[in-house]
Protein backbone atom coordinates (compact mmCIF):
# COMPACT_ATOMS: atom_id res chain seq x y z
CA UNK A 1 0.00 0.00 0.00
CA UNK A 2 2.72 2.51 0.88
CA UNK A 3 4.92 1.90 -2.22
CA UNK A 4 1.91 2.44 -4.51
CA UNK A 5 1.10 5.62 -2.62
CA UNK A 6 4.64 6.94 -3.09
CA UNK A 7 4.65 6.08 -6.79
CA UNK A 8 1.37 7.95 -7.28
CA UNK A 9 2.29 11.13 -5.37
CA UNK A 10 5.71 12.67 -5.96
CA UNK A 11 7.38 15.65 -4.19
CA UNK A 12 8.20 18.55 -6.48
CA UNK A 13 9.59 21.13 -4.02
CA UNK A 14 10.63 21.17 -0.34
CA UNK A 15 11.71 23.84 2.14
CA UNK A 16 12.25 24.03 5.90
CA UNK A 17 10.17 26.45 7.94
CA UNK A 18 8.43 26.96 11.28
CA UNK A 19 4.73 26.12 10.89
CA UNK A 20 1.91 28.13 12.51
CA UNK A 21 -1.89 28.02 12.45
CA UNK A 22 -4.31 30.82 13.21
CA UNK A 23 -6.00 30.67 16.61
CA UNK A 24 -9.57 29.47 15.89
CA UNK A 25 -10.88 31.38 18.91
CA UNK A 26 -9.44 34.84 18.23
CA UNK A 27 -8.67 34.56 14.48
CA UNK A 28 -5.78 36.92 15.20
CA UNK A 29 -3.02 35.17 17.13
CA UNK A 30 -0.71 32.55 15.67
CA UNK A 31 -0.35 29.15 17.36
CA UNK A 32 2.89 27.19 16.70
CA UNK A 33 2.21 23.83 15.06
CA UNK A 34 5.85 22.65 15.29
CA UNK A 35 8.49 23.05 17.99
CA UNK A 36 11.26 23.54 15.41
CA UNK A 37 11.70 23.99 11.68
CA UNK A 38 10.19 21.10 9.67
CA UNK A 39 10.11 20.14 6.02
CA UNK A 40 7.21 21.63 4.02
CA UNK A 41 6.76 19.98 0.61
CA UNK A 42 4.65 20.38 -2.54
CA UNK A 43 3.28 17.05 -3.80
CA UNK A 44 1.65 16.21 -7.11
CA UNK A 45 -0.86 13.37 -7.46
CA UNK A 46 -0.72 12.36 -11.12
CA UNK A 47 -3.73 10.01 -10.90
CA UNK A 48 -6.06 12.78 -9.67
CA UNK A 49 -4.10 15.79 -10.99
CA UNK A 50 -4.11 17.33 -7.52
CA UNK A 51 -1.40 19.48 -5.90
CA UNK A 52 -0.97 19.46 -2.13
CA UNK A 53 1.23 21.04 0.55
CA UNK A 54 2.17 18.47 3.22
CA UNK A 55 4.28 18.77 6.35
CA UNK A 56 4.74 16.12 9.04
CA UNK A 57 5.78 16.88 12.61
CA UNK A 58 6.51 13.89 14.82
CA UNK A 59 3.82 11.29 14.07
CA UNK A 60 1.08 13.54 12.66
CA UNK A 61 0.54 15.67 9.58
CA UNK A 62 0.50 19.34 10.65
CA UNK A 63 -0.19 20.58 7.10
CA UNK A 64 -2.36 18.77 4.54
CA UNK A 65 -3.63 21.50 2.23
CA UNK A 66 -4.97 20.88 -1.27
CA UNK A 67 -4.09 23.81 -3.53
CA UNK A 68 -7.00 25.38 -5.41
CA UNK A 69 -6.97 28.17 -8.02
CA UNK A 70 -8.58 30.66 -5.62
CA UNK A 71 -5.84 30.34 -2.98
CA UNK A 72 -3.32 33.15 -2.47
CA UNK A 73 0.03 33.07 -0.68
CA UNK A 74 0.69 36.44 0.99
CA UNK A 75 4.03 37.72 2.26
CA UNK A 76 3.36 39.54 5.52
CA UNK A 77 7.01 40.25 6.36
CA UNK A 78 10.50 39.62 4.99
CA UNK A 79 10.56 36.02 6.29
CA UNK A 80 6.90 35.16 6.90
CA UNK A 81 4.05 34.19 4.60
CA UNK A 82 0.53 32.78 4.93
CA UNK A 83 -2.39 31.33 2.99
CA UNK A 84 -5.99 30.42 3.85
CA UNK A 85 -7.43 26.94 3.35
CA UNK A 86 -11.24 27.02 3.30
CA UNK A 87 -11.51 23.22 3.27
CA UNK A 88 -9.44 22.88 6.43
CA UNK A 89 -11.13 26.01 7.85
CA UNK A 90 -7.80 27.50 8.95
CA UNK A 91 -4.98 29.81 7.94
CA UNK A 92 -1.42 28.44 7.72
CA UNK A 93 1.67 30.54 8.40
CA UNK A 94 5.30 29.73 7.55
CA UNK A 95 8.37 31.38 9.06
CA UNK A 96 11.56 30.98 7.02
CA UNK A 97 15.17 31.55 8.05
CA UNK A 98 15.98 33.73 5.02
CA UNK A 99 14.10 36.04 2.69
CA UNK A 100 15.30 34.02 -0.30
CA UNK A 101 13.61 30.86 0.98
CA UNK A 102 10.33 32.77 1.39
CA UNK A 103 10.62 34.11 -2.16
CA UNK A 104 11.28 30.62 -3.59
CA UNK A 105 8.30 29.17 -1.73
CA UNK A 106 6.01 32.00 -2.91
CA UNK A 107 7.08 31.52 -6.54
CA UNK A 108 6.52 27.78 -6.29
CA UNK A 109 3.06 28.44 -4.80
CA UNK A 110 2.17 30.63 -7.78
CA UNK A 111 3.34 28.00 -10.27
CA UNK A 112 1.45 25.20 -8.53
CA UNK A 113 -1.67 27.37 -8.23
CA UNK A 114 -1.63 28.06 -11.99
CA UNK A 115 -1.05 24.36 -12.71
CA UNK A 116 -3.98 23.48 -10.43
CA UNK A 117 -6.19 25.95 -12.33
CA UNK A 118 -5.28 24.44 -15.70
CA UNK A 119 -5.75 20.91 -14.35
CA UNK A 120 -9.20 21.80 -13.00
CA UNK A 121 -10.29 23.30 -16.32
CA UNK A 122 -9.14 20.23 -18.24
CA UNK A 123 -10.80 17.95 -15.71
CA UNK A 124 -14.11 19.82 -16.01
CA UNK A 125 -13.95 19.67 -19.79
CA UNK A 126 -13.34 15.92 -19.75
CA UNK A 127 -16.11 15.45 -17.19
CA UNK A 128 -18.67 17.42 -19.22
CA UNK A 129 -17.79 15.54 -22.40
CA UNK A 130 -17.95 12.09 -20.75
CA UNK A 131 -21.13 12.52 -18.59
CA UNK A 132 -24.38 12.41 -20.60
CA UNK A 133 -26.37 13.79 -17.66
CA UNK A 134 -24.38 17.03 -17.75
CA UNK A 135 -23.80 17.42 -21.50
CA UNK A 136 -26.03 16.83 -24.54
CA UNK A 137 -24.02 14.76 -26.96
CA UNK A 138 -26.03 15.51 -30.11
CA UNK A 139 -24.78 18.61 -32.00
CA UNK A 140 -28.34 19.63 -32.87
CA UNK A 141 -29.37 19.74 -29.20
CA UNK A 142 -26.22 21.65 -28.25
CA UNK A 143 -26.96 24.19 -30.92
CA UNK A 144 -30.53 24.37 -29.69
CA UNK A 145 -29.40 25.12 -26.12
CA UNK A 146 -27.03 27.76 -27.46
CA UNK A 147 -29.86 29.39 -29.33
CA UNK A 148 -32.00 29.34 -26.20
CA UNK A 149 -29.44 31.47 -24.35
CA UNK A 150 -30.03 34.26 -26.86
CA UNK A 151 -33.76 33.70 -27.42
CA UNK A 152 -36.70 34.99 -25.41
CA UNK A 153 -38.01 32.87 -22.53
CA UNK A 154 -40.85 31.56 -24.68
CA UNK A 155 -40.63 31.07 -28.46
CA UNK A 156 -43.15 29.55 -30.90
CA UNK A 157 -41.86 27.77 -33.99
CA UNK A 158 -44.18 26.64 -36.75
CA UNK A 159 -43.22 23.38 -38.36
CA UNK A 160 -44.81 20.83 -40.71
CA UNK A 161 -48.34 19.89 -39.81
CA UNK A 162 -48.92 23.24 -38.06
CA UNK A 163 -47.45 21.76 -34.85
CA UNK A 164 -46.11 24.15 -32.19
CA UNK A 165 -42.90 23.61 -30.30
CA UNK A 166 -42.20 25.50 -27.10
CA UNK A 167 -38.75 26.04 -25.74
CA UNK A 168 -37.64 27.77 -22.51
CA UNK A 169 -34.61 28.15 -20.28
CA UNK A 170 -35.88 25.74 -17.64
CA UNK A 171 -33.81 22.87 -19.12
CA UNK A 172 -30.65 24.94 -18.81
CA UNK A 173 -31.45 25.79 -15.16
CA UNK A 174 -32.05 22.13 -14.32
CA UNK A 175 -28.80 21.21 -16.06
CA UNK A 176 -26.88 23.78 -13.98
CA UNK A 177 -28.41 22.51 -10.73
CA UNK A 178 -27.51 18.95 -11.65
CA UNK A 179 -23.94 19.99 -12.39
CA UNK A 180 -23.62 21.68 -8.99
CA UNK A 181 -24.92 18.56 -7.23
CA UNK A 182 -22.44 16.32 -9.02
CA UNK A 183 -19.56 18.73 -8.32
CA UNK A 184 -20.51 18.81 -4.63
CA UNK A 185 -20.54 15.00 -4.49
CA UNK A 186 -17.13 14.85 -6.18
CA UNK A 187 -15.76 17.45 -3.77
CA UNK A 188 -16.96 15.47 -0.73
CA UNK A 189 -15.46 12.27 -2.14
CA UNK A 190 -12.17 14.09 -2.79
CA UNK A 191 -12.06 15.33 0.82
CA UNK A 192 -12.56 11.78 2.15
CA UNK A 193 -9.77 10.54 -0.09
CA UNK A 194 -7.47 13.39 1.07
CA UNK A 195 -8.12 12.51 4.71
CA UNK A 196 -7.39 8.84 4.05
CA UNK A 197 -4.15 9.71 2.26
CA UNK A 198 -3.10 11.95 5.15
CA UNK A 199 -3.66 9.05 7.56
CA UNK A 200 -1.67 6.75 5.26
CA UNK A 201 1.16 9.31 5.10
CA UNK A 202 1.21 9.58 8.91
CA UNK A 203 1.17 5.80 9.36
CA UNK A 204 4.00 5.45 6.86
CA UNK A 205 6.14 7.95 8.76
CA UNK A 206 5.31 6.30 12.12
CA UNK A 207 6.18 2.86 10.73
CA UNK A 208 9.58 4.08 9.52
CA UNK A 209 10.34 5.63 12.91
CA UNK A 210 9.22 2.48 14.72
CA UNK A 211 11.48 0.29 12.56
CA UNK A 212 14.43 2.60 13.26
CA UNK A 213 13.68 2.51 17.00
CA UNK A 214 13.48 -1.30 16.96
CA UNK A 215 16.81 -1.53 15.17
CA UNK A 216 18.41 0.81 17.70
CA UNK A 217 16.89 -1.19 20.56
CA UNK A 218 18.21 -4.46 19.13
CA UNK A 219 21.69 -2.94 18.88
CA UNK A 220 21.43 -1.77 22.51
CA UNK A 221 20.42 -5.26 23.68
CA UNK A 222 23.41 -6.76 21.90
CA UNK A 223 25.69 -4.27 23.65
CA UNK A 224 24.15 -5.17 27.02
CA UNK A 225 24.69 -8.88 26.37
CA UNK A 226 28.31 -8.24 25.44
CA UNK A 227 28.80 -6.24 28.64
CA UNK A 228 27.30 -9.06 30.69
CA UNK A 229 29.72 -11.54 29.13
CA UNK A 230 32.62 -9.24 30.01
CA UNK A 231 31.34 -8.94 33.59
CA UNK A 232 31.09 -12.72 33.89
CA UNK A 233 34.64 -13.19 32.61
CA UNK A 234 35.92 -10.58 35.07
CA UNK A 235 34.00 -12.28 37.90
CA UNK A 236 35.49 -15.67 37.04
CA UNK A 237 38.95 -14.14 37.03
CA UNK A 238 38.38 -12.57 40.43
CA UNK A 239 37.08 -15.86 41.81
CA UNK A 240 40.27 -17.61 40.66
CA UNK A 241 42.37 -14.91 42.29
CA UNK A 242 40.48 -15.28 45.56
CA UNK A 243 41.02 -19.05 45.52
CA UNK A 244 44.72 -18.54 44.84
CA UNK A 245 44.92 -16.00 47.66
CA UNK A 246 43.26 -18.38 50.08
CA UNK A 247 45.82 -21.05 49.17
CA UNK A 248 48.69 -18.64 49.86
CA UNK A 249 47.73 -17.77 53.45
CA UNK A 250 50.82 -19.57 54.75
CA UNK A 251 53.12 -17.44 52.57
CA UNK A 252 52.84 -13.80 53.60
CA UNK A 253 55.04 -12.41 50.84
CA UNK A 254 53.14 -14.16 48.09
CA UNK A 255 49.84 -13.29 49.76
CA UNK A 256 50.80 -9.61 49.87
CA UNK A 257 51.55 -9.59 46.13
CA UNK A 258 48.29 -11.38 45.29
CA UNK A 259 46.36 -9.02 47.53
CA UNK A 260 47.79 -5.95 45.78
CA UNK A 261 47.03 -7.44 42.40
CA UNK A 262 43.50 -8.29 43.51
CA UNK A 263 42.95 -4.79 44.90
CA UNK A 264 44.09 -3.30 41.61
CA UNK A 265 41.77 -5.63 39.70
CA UNK A 266 38.87 -4.65 41.94
CA UNK A 267 39.55 -0.97 41.31
CA UNK A 268 39.64 -1.58 37.57
CA UNK A 269 36.39 -3.53 37.80
CA UNK A 270 34.72 -0.74 39.76
CA UNK A 271 35.82 1.78 37.14
CA UNK A 272 34.52 -0.53 34.41
CA UNK A 273 31.22 -0.98 36.23
CA UNK A 274 30.85 2.79 36.61
CA UNK A 275 31.52 3.38 32.92
CA UNK A 276 29.13 0.62 31.87
CA UNK A 277 26.49 1.95 34.26
CA UNK A 278 26.71 5.34 32.55
CA UNK A 279 26.39 3.64 29.17
CA UNK A 280 23.35 1.73 30.39
CA UNK A 281 21.74 4.97 31.63
CA UNK A 282 22.45 6.52 28.24
CA UNK A 283 20.89 3.55 26.48
CA UNK A 284 17.91 3.62 28.82
CA UNK A 285 17.25 7.25 27.81
CA UNK A 286 16.84 6.06 24.22
CA UNK A 287 14.46 3.21 25.01
CA UNK A 288 11.11 2.91 23.16
CA UNK A 289 7.69 1.73 24.24
CA UNK A 290 8.24 -1.77 22.88
CA UNK A 291 7.19 -4.59 25.20
CA UNK A 292 9.90 -7.04 24.26
CA UNK A 293 12.65 -4.43 24.60
CA UNK A 294 11.39 -3.45 28.05
CA UNK A 295 11.33 -7.09 29.13
CA UNK A 296 14.89 -7.70 27.89
CA UNK A 297 16.04 -4.51 29.59
CA UNK A 298 14.57 -5.65 32.93
CA UNK A 299 16.20 -9.06 32.55
CA UNK A 300 19.52 -7.39 31.77
CA UNK A 301 19.25 -5.11 34.80
CA UNK A 302 18.43 -8.13 36.98
CA UNK A 303 21.52 -9.94 35.70
CA UNK A 304 23.61 -6.84 36.35
CA UNK A 305 22.27 -6.65 39.91
CA UNK A 306 23.13 -10.33 40.42
CA UNK A 307 26.64 -9.70 39.17
CA UNK A 308 26.99 -6.69 41.46
CA UNK A 309 25.91 -8.80 44.43
CA UNK A 310 28.38 -11.49 43.42
CA UNK A 311 31.15 -8.92 43.12
CA UNK A 312 30.18 -7.57 46.54
CA UNK A 313 30.50 -11.08 48.00
CA UNK A 314 33.92 -11.42 46.40
CA UNK A 315 35.00 -8.12 47.91
CA UNK A 316 33.83 -9.32 51.32
CA UNK A 317 35.86 -12.51 50.88
CA UNK A 318 38.89 -10.47 49.88
CA UNK A 319 38.51 -8.30 52.97
CA UNK A 320 38.14 -11.43 55.13
CA UNK A 321 41.27 -12.87 53.55
CA UNK A 322 43.18 -9.67 54.24
CA UNK A 323 42.08 -9.79 57.88
CA UNK A 324 43.20 -13.42 58.11
CA UNK A 325 46.57 -12.51 56.66
CA UNK A 326 46.94 -9.67 59.15
CA UNK A 327 45.99 -11.99 62.01
CA UNK A 328 48.52 -14.60 60.83
CA UNK A 329 51.25 -11.99 60.71
CA UNK A 330 50.38 -10.80 64.20
CA UNK A 331 50.49 -14.37 65.56
CA UNK A 332 53.82 -14.96 63.83
CA UNK A 333 55.23 -11.80 65.35
CA UNK A 334 53.99 -12.83 68.80
CA UNK A 335 55.58 -16.26 68.36
CA UNK A 336 58.89 -14.70 67.39
CA UNK A 337 58.75 -12.45 70.45
CA UNK A 338 57.98 -15.45 72.68
CA UNK A 339 60.88 -17.46 71.19
CA UNK A 340 63.22 -14.51 71.75
CA UNK A 341 62.08 -14.27 75.35
CA UNK A 342 62.68 -18.01 75.92
CA UNK A 343 66.14 -17.73 74.40
CA UNK A 344 66.96 -14.88 76.73
CA UNK A 345 65.73 -16.92 79.72
CA UNK A 346 67.83 -19.88 78.59
CA UNK A 347 70.88 -17.65 78.32
CA UNK A 348 70.31 -16.48 81.88
CA UNK A 349 69.89 -20.08 83.07
CA UNK A 350 73.07 -21.12 81.27
CA UNK A 351 74.98 -18.28 82.94
CA UNK A 352 73.67 -19.35 86.35
CA UNK A 353 74.60 -22.95 85.60
CA UNK A 354 78.13 -21.95 84.67
CA UNK A 355 78.47 -20.01 87.91
CA UNK A 356 77.24 -23.02 89.84
CA UNK A 357 79.78 -25.25 88.10
CA UNK A 358 82.59 -22.94 89.01
CA UNK A 359 81.44 -22.86 92.67
CA UNK A 360 81.36 -26.69 92.80
CA UNK A 361 84.78 -26.90 91.28
CA UNK A 362 86.17 -24.56 93.94
CA UNK A 363 84.56 -26.61 96.69
CA UNK A 364 86.02 -29.84 95.28
CA UNK A 365 89.51 -28.32 95.17
CA UNK A 366 89.30 -27.38 98.84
Amino acid sequence: MFPLHRDREQPIFSARAHVFQIDPATKRNWLPASKHAVSVSFFYDASRTVYRIISVGGTKAIINSTITPNMTFTKTSQKFGQWADSRANTVYGLGFSTEQQLHQFAEQFKEVKEAARLAREKSQERFELSNPALNIAAPELSQELSEERHSPPLLTVNGPGEEKLFRSKSAEVELTVEKEKVKKMLSEGSMCEINLEAELFTLQDSNAKLVAALQEASSSVEQWKQQLDEYQEETDRLRDQVAELEGQLGHPAAGQSAREELSQSLEELEALLSAKDQEIHSLQSKKTDVGELEKEREETIQRLEDLERLNSDLEDRVQSTEKTLASSREEQNQAEVEVQRIIEVLDVKICDLNDLRQSLAKLIDK
